[in-house]
């Protein structure tokens, strides 16, 4: 009977690290994921456009502290980009990696809302990948909304990466570099 009790506790924990990577594979493509469409909802507002910001309360002075900041990447905007942006992981798909067995998650519909320019060869796509991608997201705007509204209210290189890896530890860096190279 001793016999049994080890494989039962080897198979738990095989079966717990086959969760835990399922669930930073998942973690980490939803990040990923959120990067690209912030960058791109940025990316596309007119770099002329700004909003006042500071107080519209008259200084004794009879002036105001108002600064005219660019709205794209407004404390207001990012915040409006966060509300919604988990809404197009419906957008995304599941693809394994066949060296390492790996999920990543890729874009299966062009922003232009054209999807036969995209090679969908091997990339699975359903409600639940895509439910389980949004919930994802979700949880990571909630937990990370300061980080995010941090990191986006500048421009940076290489968000993906100080996101992801760096700062939150959603991507390992073996993960990372192999995302980086599809």
């Amino acid at each position: 009977m001793k016999g049994w009790g080890w494989l039962a506790l080897l198979s738990g924990v095989l079966l717990g690290t086959a969760w835990a990577r399922r669930s930073q594979d998942l973690h980490c493509g939803a990040c990923r994921a959120l990067v690209d469409e912030l960058e791109w909802e940025i990316a596309r507002v007119d770099p002329k456009k700004t909003i006042q910001m500071g107080s519209f309360r008259i200084n004794p002075d009879g002036s105001q502290s108002v600064v005219e900041v660019p709205y794209a990447r407004s404390e207001a905007h990012l915040t409006e980009l966060l509300e919604e942006v988990c809404d197009r992981m419906k957008e995304y798909g599941e693809q394994i990696d066949p060296s390492t067995h790996r999920k990543n998650y890729v874009r299966v519909v062009s922003r232009n809302g054209e999807s036969s320019e995209l090679d969908l060869q091997g990339i699975r796509i359903d409600a639940d990948i895509s439910g389980t991608l949004k919930f994802a997201c979700e949880s990571i705007v909630e937990e990370y909304e300061d980080e995010l509204l941090e990191f986006f209210s500048r421009e940076s290189d290489n968000v993906k990466d100080k996101l992801c890896s760096k700062r939150t530890d959603l991507c390992d860096h073996a993960l990372q570099r192999s995302h980086d190279e599809l």
